[in-house]
């Protein structure tokens, strides 16, 4: 039975699960909104908004494990641009909005951005 269990596997190990999120935090702090498929960006938004809040507190340690959890650039992004600009917002940092299907294999698309 897999009670507690709700995450999303897409197929992947472990690790590999960890760099596709890692991935897709770097692509969507860099460029504000990417587009990806629908369980992927349900998957991005508590992942993202969590880093979001850790990074309001402006702290070394808040800043050290941003670091080691999505590497230099991205929390740097995060710490400075991101936190400052949701300074006066509790949460729902996020905005996903669903589009078509995609042409190939009818997979549901979806775009994740920053509000």
């Amino acid at each position: 039975m897999r009670h507690h269990n709700a995450n999303r596997k897409f197929g992947r190990e472990r690790n590999q699960r960890k760099a596709l999120l890692k991935s897709l935090v770097y692509s969507l702090t860099l460029k504000g909104k990417i587009k990806t498929t629908e369980p992927k960006a349900k998957s991005l938004r508590p992942y993202v908004e969590k880093l979001v809040t850790l990074g309001k507190k402006q702290t070394i340690a808040s800043r050290r494990l941003l670091e080691s959890r999505v590497g230099a650039v991205t929390a740097k992004k995060i710490t400075e641009k991101l936190s400052v600009m949701y300074r006066d917002r509790t949460g729902g940092y996020t905005r996903i909005t669903k589009i078509g299907p995609r042409a190939t294999d009818a997979s549901p698309m979806a775009i994740i951005e920053f509000v």
